[in-house]
């Protein structure tokens, strides 16, 4: 007992020593700096409202990209910097949050809905139909919505295509496969697009209807999944060695 104590010990004065040395670390010219693991360390500990964020932020997310871009599909500081990646997408950078985002929709949806109870609830001739735009005000604006409707717009021969290479994947049971499914289930209320990100320049948009679901055949590895969320940012790192399935929406992602 008193030999594990010692180790808790050592582990916790280690930990404090680091952590000091870390803030005690001179960050005076860390604007000039490139280095991944600088920045990184420096945002961790910098305030919140730290000027030299707003720079330092995109330019960590472009050094960790550019890094992925040329790594070797073997590299194992891929999966660590896809996973570093995605916490800094979703960290509030974005102006607004999934929960805060659908309170304002719940709050526009309990102001039309009365609105048409009063309307119904007066004469006719009294009051004007409501405005077309009422509906409207309720629903989300999409930013990728033509996107989104390009990427559905997918021809006959190619519908067909995806169709057959997914199923040929189902039905592949070799352990040594290089491709695997990816099936994304959107519970939420808004269409959106799922964007993977590999190594170099493998890249996937697939594109998932509100209250559905759609399925990719991709490469096996490490990948960056991003999306836009009803206006929130969602990005993880997931590695993909066998069929997986990623659900969004109703304020849970998994």
């Amino acid at each position: 007992m008193y030999f594990f104590k010692n180790i808790l010990l050592s582990f916790v004065l280690t930990s404090a020593i680091f952590s000091a040395q870390q803030k005690g670390k001179d960050y005076s010219h860390i604007l000039r700096s490139n280095n991944i693991y600088e920045i990184d360390a420096y945002l961790k500990i910098a305030h919140p409202d730290e000027p030299k964020r707003s720079v330092l932020k995109p330019r960590l997310i472009q050094l960790l990209k550019d890094y992925i871009k040329n790594a070797h599909p073997t590299d194992q500081r891929v999966k660590d910097f896809q996973e570093k990646l995605a916490i800094l997408r979703r960290k509030p950078s974005t102006n607004i949050g999934f929960d805060e985002m659908n309170e304002i929709i719940r709050q526009k949806q309990i102001a039309y809905y009365k609105e048409r109870l009063a309307f119904t609830s007066q004469p006719k001739t009294a009051v004007p139909h409501p405005q077309a735009s009422s509906n409207i005000a309720i629903a989300y604006e999409n930013p990728e919505e033509e996107e989104f409707k390009m990427l559905m717009s997918t021809n006959p021969i190619e519908h067909k295509n995806n169709t057959v290479k997914i199923l040929n994947s189902l039905f592949d049971n070799n352990p040594n496969s290089t491709e695997s499914i990816v099936m994304i289930e959107n519970k939420s209320e808004c269409n959106i697009i799922m964007r993977m990100e590999g190594v170099g320049f493998t890249k996937y948009r697939l594109a998932i209807p509100a209250q559905s679901d759609n399925t990719i055949v991709v490469p096996k590895g490490d990948y960056l999944f991003s999306s836009l969320l009803c206006g929130a940012q969602y990005a993880s790192q997931k590695t993909v060695n066998k069929a997986i399935i990623v659900e969004l929406g109703d304020s849970k992602v998994h």
